[in-house]
C-alpha cells in the first residue's frame, strides 16, 4: 500500500455556486475520460497521488494552494457520482465533517447496491485509514475530512485532511489500497509537504509527536498491544507512577500532570480493550474508544517498561504542481480570475470526447492524446 501527504495553508470560504457547478461537470468528464482510457484503478492511483490531486484541483479552478482544494475537489467528485452514477466509473463516499463520519454507511449501502463482495473490507479500510491518521500518527493535525473512493471491483483510495488551527495549516493524507500489506507499518510511499519545507516554520512541532506507523516503532507497537492484554489494573498503577514528577517529554511546565492523562476514562477504555484481547497493534487501533490519548499513553508506558522507543519522525518532501492553476484561473483571482468562457468550452470538449468515444467515434480522444504528447 502507498500513502502520501500534502501540507497546505488553512483557508476559510467556499467555492461560488457557479464555479462549483462547473467543477462538478469538468471533474465528471475528466474522470470518465481517464476511466475509459486507462481504467478505474488508474483513476484511484491518480487521486492517491498528492501532486496529481493538487494539479486536478487547480485545473478545476479552485484556489491553487489552499486547504479548500481538498474538500471542494472531493465534493465535486461526490456530486459528479450522484449525477452520473455508474457512468462515472468510480464510487465516492464521505466528505467533510459529519459527511466523513458517514462514509462507512455509504460504502456499505453502495456495496450492497452494486453487489460488491468485499463490502466489509472496504468499510474496514475506511475506518482504519482514518484511525491511523488520527490516532497512530499524532502530528499535530486533527482530521476533519475523509473521502473514500472505490470501484465495483473492490479497489479503493482515501483522501483525508486534518487541520492545525494554531498555525493555520492543513495536512492532506492520501492512501491507495493496492496490495495492502500492513495498515500500521510504513503504509506510505512518501509524505510530501506542499509548503516547500519539511514543516512550516510557523507551525510548531507537537509536544509529543508520535509516529506509531514508523518501521522503527515496531517493538513499541507490539509492546503496546501486550500491555492491553495484561491486567488493566497493573497498567493503570504504572501510569500513576509515571505521572508523578518530571518527564523527558513534558511541556514548558516540566511536569506531566494528572490533568494530562484522564486515568478514570483511560481505565474504562483499557478494561474494554483488555476484554477484546487484541493480538497486535492493528487490532488494538481498531478497538472502539481507543483514540489518540489511549495510544499515546500506551506507547509511552511501553517505552518506559520495555525500553521500546516511540518514533517522533515527521517525514515530508516538496513537489511542483502549480502550473495547472493557469488552465482556467482560480476562484480567488490567482493567477487570474476564472475564465468562464474557456472553462465551459473545455467542459464541452472533454464531455463530447467521452460521449463520442463511448459510441465508437474516437477522433476527439485521439486529438487529446496528441495534445498530451506535444505537452510532454
Amino acid at each position: 500500500m502507498k500513502r502520501a501527504c500534502a501540507e497546505l495553508p488553512l483557508h476559510d470560504g467556499k467555492a461560488p455556486a457557479a464555479l462549483f457547478e462547473r467543477m462538478v461537470r469538468l471533474a465528471g468528464a475528466v474522470v470518465m475520460a481517464i476511466v475509459d482510457e486507462h481504467g478505474a484503478d488508474e483513476m484511484l492511483r491518480r487521486l492517491a497521488d498528492p501532486w496529481w490531486f493538487q494539479a486536478f484541483g487547480c485545473l478545476l479552478g479552485f484556489d491553487w494552494h489552499s486547504s479548500g482544494v481538498t474538500t471542494v475537489t472531493c465534493g465535486a467528485l461526490k456530486e459528479a457520482y450522484r449525477i452520473y452514477g455508474s457512468e462515472l466509473g468510480i464510487v465516492a463516499a464521505g466528505g467533510k465533517g459529519g459527511s466523513g463520519r458517514k462514509a462507512p454507511e455509504e460504502i456499505a449501502r453502495a456495496a450492497d447496491r452494486l453487489g460488491i463482495a468485499q463490502g466489509e473490507r472496504l468499510v474496514y479500510a475506511s475506518r482504519m485509514s482514518a484511525k491511523v491518521d488520527s490516532a497512530a500518527l499524532q502530528d499535530g493535525y486533527t482530521l476533519y475530512h475523509h473521502s473514500f473512493f472505490f470501484t465495483p471491483a473492490g479497489a479503493w483510495c482515501v483522501v483525508q485532511q486534518g487541520m492545525n488551527a494554531e498555525c493555520g495549516r492543513a495536512r492532506r493524507y492520501h492512501w491507495i489500497g493496492e496490495s495492502v500489506a500492513d495498515f500500521v507499518c510504513e503504509p506510505h510511499a512518501a509524505i510530501r509537504d506542499l509548503s516547500g519545507a519539511s514543516r512550516d516554520a510557523s507551525c510548531p512541532v507537537p509536544e509529543v509527536l508520535l509516529n506509531m506507523i514508523a518501521a522503527e516503532a515496531g517493538p513499541n507497537r507490539e509492546a503496546s498491544a501486550a500491555l492491553v492484554r495484561d491486567d488493566p489494573a497493573r497498567l493503570l498503577e504504572t501510569l500513576r507512577a509515571a505521572i508523578e514528577g518530571p518527564t523527558l517529554f513534558a511541556p514548558a511546565r516540566h511536569a506531566l500532570l494528572p490533568v494530562d492523562v484522564d486515568l478514570p476514562r483511560l481505565g474504562r477504555i483499557l478494561s474494554a480493550a483488555h476484554q477484546a484481547g487484541p493480538q497486535d497493534f492493528e487490532t488494538l487501533l481498531g478497538t472502539p474508544q481507543i483514540g489518540p490519548k489511549a495510544i499515546r499513553s500506551l506507547a509511552l508506558t511501553a517505552e518506559l517498561i520495555y525500553g521500546t522507543p516511540v518514533s517522533r519522525r515527521d517525514p515530508a518532501r516538496s513537489p511542483r504542481w502549480a502550473d495547472y492553476a493557469y488552465a482556467h484561473g482560480g476562484k480567488d483571482g490567482h493567477p487570474f480570475p476564472v475564465d468562464r468562457r474557456l472553462y465551459d468550452q473545455d467542459i464541452a470538449v472533454v464531455t463530447d470526447a467521452v460521449r463520442k468515444a463511448r459510441l465508437g467515434h474516437t477522433e476527439k480522444t485521439e486529438a487529446l492524446r496528441r495534445l498530451a504528447r506535444l505537452g510532454g
